[in-house]
């Protein structure tokens, strides 16, 4: 308990924790955690203010780094390009128009290095968007944290790693579901050995929502493959009460303000059932820690300014959800990657709602309100019933392949458009209250010219490294891949020797095959 007084503008002393007349019969930081993970929660200190950023090339992210950073940025989030995520270097034929265009291309250690220059990695915690080829990245991630003589017991972050959700959302997947399944657990298992303060991966709901879920579903199917994996962790011998603590979630937040609120409440409590019932002891593996990003998807086109207003909102029902991190969207994302100028007011978002407007003085200053409670209830049973329903089936990997999943995220999507299209909801400046439009201003864009770039290194990379060394290291990766061996250890070499994030990945397809 922090031994801080808090009291309201007009002097009126606020207390850490109400637990009258709300009838709970729970607190804060105890099982099942839905009141929050901790018994103090924002009195002890903010969540973690993150800007998701990437694009073009590493020195140009590098640069909007070094900025959010001196704005405020408690952590830094990173974008990767979309030849990136599906395992191409940016001169393969299949990058050609997508090099740089939604995050950074990152072919490399090189670019790696170039792009956490001046940032010492022991110093800030690291959330990388990335699923296909996470353990290539996280690899790169490491090998350059060695370099720069880290304690690599000490570097914290995440890596999303989360593959399920492309087979049933997204679709940067590479391999089958059986080896990306493997490439997660030996994620797992050499984290916990090696670096155990990262978080092996982000379950994320935030793209099924995207995708066009309703929030019960993305509550449901996220838990869903939470589930997937921790039964795939014990299969492979794993300790939850060791991995299960290095586990964290991404969700949305979309605009409709309570339910929000209730979906992460009862979020908290359905994970605690689930790792308590698969045999975790540990309260620390038993808590669900989560990342919060504002609806992308929720953003318009049609008078971008509204966005801050839509952000703001939703912003503060992550907060009163009670998030671990979160990231505000920019007020001109459906139009472009964010400028500069919206990125800062993004960032200037989450620090007034945490210092100006009181909502983190007590934990859970929601709770015990009646709509809350039942609402929180009636998510927690609607999303029981679609969790029912996959184990039925044989879990979230059955389902993924039987097309459930995917088959009802678009069902969803239609109806919503389809309300919107008929007028049935009504969203500000699309449907109701519009203008006519002016062209955008201060759009931001990424030059083609980008593959050029990336492909000179590229050449210069292969012409001055030792390819002898290159070779053996993608064999032996290759030998591993077609027996049991974790293969970390393997990346890692062949990430040190310059291997490019493309070899990498034909290596692993010349075993695995594609999807």
């Amino acid at each position: 308990m922090s031994g801080k007084k808090f009291t309201t503008t007009s002097g009126i002393e606020i207390k850490e924790v109400y637990t009258e007349p709300s009838g709970m019969n729970e607190l804060p930081g105890e099982f099942p955690f839905t009141r929050g993970i901790q018994k103090d929660m924002y009195r002890g200190k903010p969540w973690t203010m993150r800007q998701y950023a990437g694009f073009s090339t590493a020195e140009e992210s590098n640069k909007r780094y070094h900025y959010l950073l001196s704005q405020g940025t408690m952590g830094l989030s990173v974008a990767f390009d979309l030849p990136t995520q599906i395992g191409y270097d940016s001169d393969n034929a299949m990058a050609e128009g997508e090099v740089g265009k939604v995050g950074v291309a990152i072919d490399s250690l090189k670019d790696m290095e170039v792009l956490f220059d001046g940032i010492r990695l022991q110093d800030i915690t690291t959330s990388m968007t990335i699923n296909a080829t996470a353990p290539i990245l996280l690899a790169m991630y490491i090998a350059l944290a060695k370099k720069q003589g880290a304690d690599l017991k000490q570097l914290s972050g995440t890596v999303q790693n989360d593959i399920l959700k492309e087979y049933a959302a997204r679709g940067t997947y590479i391999y089958p579901p059986a080896p990306s399944m493997r490439l997660i657990t030996d994620v797992f298992e050499y984290c916990s050995k090696e670096v155990p303060k990262w978080n092996t991966i982000s379950i994320s709901g935030y793209h099924i929502r995207e995708a066009g879920s309703t929030a019960v579903q993305e509550l449901a199917f996220t838990l869903a493959n939470g589930k997937a994996y921790l039964n795939a962790a014990i299969e492979k011998g794993l300790d939850i009460n060791v991995f299960a603590k290095r586990l964290s979630f991404f969700f949305n937040c979309h605009n409709n303000f309570f339910e929000e609120i209730a979906k992460f409440r009862a979020a908290r409590r359905m994970w605690a059932h689930i790792t308590k019932d698969l045999g975790a002891t540990d309260p620390g593996a038993q808590k669900l820690r989560f990342h919060t990003q504002t609806g992308g998807s929720t953003l318009t086109a049609q008078q971008p300014m509204n966005n801050i207003v839509r952000v703001s909102n939703q912003a503060l029902a992550a907060v009163l959800g009670g998030t671990q991190s979160l990231h505000t969207n920019g007020y001109d994302e459906a139009l472009s990657l964010p400028t500069e100028m919206a990125a800062k007011i993004a960032l200037r978002t989450q620090q007034i709602i945490a210092f100006e407007t009181g909502v983190t003085d007590t934990v859970d200053p929601l709770a015990g309100s009646y709509f809350m409670e039942a609402l929180t209830e009636k998510l927690q049973q609607a999303a029981q019933q679609y969790i029912d329903k996959i184990d039925a089936m044989g879990g979230a990997v059955k389902a993924i392949e039987q097309d459930y999943i995917q088959r009802e995220i678009a069902r969803s999507s239609y109806e919503y458009q389809t309300e919107i299209e008929k007028g049935e909801r009504i969203i500000v400046g699309v449907n109701k209250y519009t203008e006519e439009e002016q062209a955008a201003q201060n759009v931001f864009r990424v030059d083609d010219s980008i593959r050029r770039t990336q492909i000179e290194k590229l050449k210069k990379l292969r012409a001055e490294r030792d390819n002898p060394a290159v070779q053996q290291a993608l064999q032996q990766l290759q030998e591993a891949a077609r027996g049991g061996e974790n293969l970390m250890p393997h990346i890692l070499v062949a990430v040190e020797h310059s291997a490019t994030l493309g070899e990498i990945a034909d290596t692993l397809r010349s075993v695995f095959g594609e999807y």
